[in-house]
């Protein structure tokens, strides 16, 4: 049953939950708060950011965070409306402060290797940006400038940033972490981790670099040294929309190493959290990749690191598909690299970052300072300002404003993501609560007591359905709650599957057809405006997985929608008077998510719907070559019939060696069924290594075939092992 929670049951909940005062420390519902923060923000000391014109320090970033007014590198004073809780300066690992220090005649690069800050204050003056290209590239190639990652230069600069941390430490009313950006760009694909030290005064001497490794299997072999040292550090998977693939790998990294028990192991002791949004986008789904989900289409930002030309694949890049993916593999091969909680941040180039649309003021520095050059649709780098979006917050549920609460709620995953504006969530998974309610505090008290918080593990248990209370509060200064979401993915033998249940909303609307229509959009783009009239306050209740299989290994987490408020696009045009560009919404909905909750079946309770290629081939059956599915093959339609999912594609296989889907389980294929991530209207095929390689949304799936009795039946290399599909061909 749907439960809301209008405005005035929630106005001591939300003061307790939000503002933290007054409120008894007597359950651990009432003393774990809700705290926001900034864990990716660069500064003068990072060579992009010093480039793009950024000449303020660590010390103006975190006098920022905490509320103070600076000075942005662009001449004009910004303010936050409402300081953060905690903050981490994590500039760039790779030649670390070199560029400032070349400037600065008192440095030791100056002192000591004149000819080398000579040829950096040469580069730079020559062409910032060109040179800022050279020694990115000496990076990526492998052919770097040592003296500048030497202890005097880039050791030196990683020292100075873990002082100035540990100075503006205020235990009980801000945070600071140490921390720095691990860059590893092999073949322009973004493998970047924030690396985040709980203490700065215990940091090792020097940054960890991708000119040390480009492996993150390397990253995680130095930081087991570290926490053998005492110096509790972690890692956090950078958004993953850049990566081209290769963030989230399925079989094999990008370098070849197999994905494997020791792998997920070694990831998930070092990377428990991933950052889903920050200014270059989100990295929680696509429309390719999700479908079905109406809102999937938010913040979509297509590039390639340093101007790369190409096209990104999404697959291995988005974090939906990463869980889903995740517990296909705990199902199929008994280990999950990806059971990972949901973080945010900025990766503002400026030392200050924009959080809101209606108070944005770029995030590069000089090169979007202005409305003007941030709507001039100038591409560098082909980096387009105009789709550049305000920064994410991190919200971490923590017992204090410390440094070792809130470095608890990371690692226990307590954790949840917004697109910028402060949007509290909580989320927990139980078996049968015994009573929901409509009182935030008493639902977060049944929520611990009887169930799991957000990044918690479900138990198995034998009988039940799960239930889970959701709430949300709207920012108090922002746009009022559309609906709570709750985004569930299962798996079985090696197939993943997922689905969007909007569970809470604001007013008196009813699904139809399994949707929930629009509330409706205030949105005034003439004069870029929006009025809180739809939404509510905030939304709490409670939901039932009826289609819960306890056979299938599962993960549920949160999503909360804002109503539609201006983007800042049209807020910039309207105030010169100019028109909004096309190539961005005049709108948008912010958003939070929770971190998910997980299900594993017990061994008992796993289901098997298929078997393996091992299993069908001690049968007998024989895989068929590339002479013999060519010639069964090509030019035909053929019946694919998932056996896991129990639904049948009739597939075009043209003599052109591009494949179409035609029908679906019976009936004509809808755009949306053309559209899916599993089959695309026009897909290429070929036969090749005795097997049917495919490619979809810029991966290539590889198809093995074998006969059988009589039967063809077919393996997905991307599905762990198992044959899921039978092949027949039609007349």
């Amino acid at each position: 049953m749907v439960k809301r929670a209008r405005n005035s049951g929630l106005v001591r909940t939300l003061l307790c939950g939000i503002l933290i005062a007054g409120c008894p420390s007597v359950t651990l519902a009432e003393t774990r708060h809700p705290y926001f923060g900034e864990l990716h923000l660069h500064t003068n000391y990072s060579l992009d950011a010093y480039v793009f014109g950024t000449n303020v320090g660590a010390d103006e970033a975190l006098r920022y965070a905490r509320g103070e007014t600076v000075q942005h590198p662009g001449g004009f004073n910004v303010r936050l409306r409402t300081p953060l809780d905690f903050a981490a300066v994590t500039d760039h690992a790779e030649y670390t402060g070199a560029l400032a220090m070349a400037q600065d005649p008192e440095s030791a690069l100056r002192q000591d290797s004149p000819m080398m800050a000579s040829f950096v204050r040469f580069g730079t003056w020559l062409s910032a940006f060109n040179f800022y290209r050279v020694l990115a590239i000496s990076i990526v190639q492998d052919m770097p400038f040592q003296t500048l990652q030497g202890d005097q230069v880039a050791g030196k600069a990683w020292r100075e940033l873990t002082g100035i941390a540990d100075a503006y430490y205020q235990p009980g009313k801000f945070t600071t972490f140490a921390g720095w950006e691990w860059t590893a760009t092999p073949d322009f694909k973004n493998l970047h981790r924030i690396v985040l030290f709980k203490d700065p005064a215990h940091t090792p001497a020097n940054a960890f670099s991708s000119i040390d490794s480009t492996e993150p299997t390397a990253l995680w072999q130095w930081m087991d040294g570290q926490l053998a040292q005492g110096n509790e550090v972690l890692a956090i998977t950078h958004n993953g929309n850049l990566s081209n693939g290769a963030l989230y790998p399925r079989r094999q990294t990008a370098s070849g190493k197999k994905v494997d028990h020791t792998y997920a192991a070694n990831r998930m002791v070092h990377e428990p959290v991933a950052e889903i949004t920050q200014v270059k986008g989100q990295s929680e789904t696509t429309l390719g990749l999700s479908p079905g989900d109406e809102f999937a289409d938010f913040n979509t930002f297509v590039w390639l690191l340093l101007g790369a030309s190409g096209t990104p694949t999404d697959y291995g890049s988005y974090l939906r598909l990463a869980l889903r993916d995740g517990i296909a593999m705990q199902g199929a091969l008994g280990f999950n690299p990806y059971k990972v909680g949901f973080v945010s941040g900025s990766d503002s180039h400026s030392a200050v970052s924009a959080y809101r649309h209606d108070e944005y003021f770029g995030e590069h520095s000089l090169i979007d300072d202005t409305p003007e050059e941030r709507l001039a649709g100038v591409k560098l780098l082909n980096l387009d300002n105009r789709e550049i979006s305000p920064a994410g917050l991190t919200g971490v549920w923590a017992e204090a404003n410390d440094r070792d609460s809130l470095w608890k709620g990371i690692r226990r995953k307590e954790t949840f993501a917004t697109s910028g504006l402060r949007m509290p969530v909580r989320f927990f998974g139980g078996w049968q609560f015994d009573r929901t309610t409509n009182d935030f505090a008493e639902l977060s008290s049944i929520g611990y007591e009887q169930g799991v918080p957000m990044g918690a593990d479900l138990p198995a248990r034998a009988g039940d359905k799960p239930t889970f209370l959701v709430w949300a509060g709207s920012d108090s200064s922002g746009p009022d709650l559309d609906r709570i979401q709750i985004v569930k993915g299962w798996a079985q033998s090696g197939q993943s599957f997922e689905r969007v249940y909007d569970v809470v909303w604001a007013g008196d609307r009813k699904p139809i057809s399994g949707r929930l229509p629009s509330l409706g959009n205030t949105v005034n783009p003439v004069t870029a405006t929006y009025e809180n009239t739809i939404g509510e306050k905030a939304l709490l209740g409670s939901w039932t997985d009826e289609d819960f299989d306890p056979g299938a290994d599962a993960f549920y987490y949160l999503r909360v929608l804002a109503i539609p408020t201006p983007r800042w696009t049209t807020i910039d045009a309207v105030s010169l008077g100019v028109d909004p560009p096309t190539n961005v919404p005049l709108f948008q909905q912010d958003r939070a998510w929770s971190s998910p909750i997980w299900y594993k079946p017990s061994s008992t309770d796993r289901r098997k719907l298929s078997v393996t290629v091992a299993e069908l081939i001690d049968r007998g059956a024989q895989r068929l070559d590339s002479a013999a599915l060519e010639e069964r093959f090509r030019g035909r339609t053929i019946k694919v019939s998932n056996l896991v999912a129990n639904r049948n594609f009739d597939i075009q296989l043209g003599h052109d060696g591009y494949q179409s889907i035609v029908a679906v389980d019976g009936r004509p294929a809808s755009d949306e069924e053309r559209r899916g991530h599993d089959m695309s209207a026009s897909i290429k095929y070929e036969f090749s290594k005795d097997s049917v390689a495919v490619s979809i949304g810029g991966a290539e799936i590889q198809i093995a075939v074998f006969q059988h009795d009589g039967r063809y039946l077919a393996a997905r290399s991307d599905e762990y092992g198992f044959v899921n599909y039978e092949w027949r061909v039609l007349p």
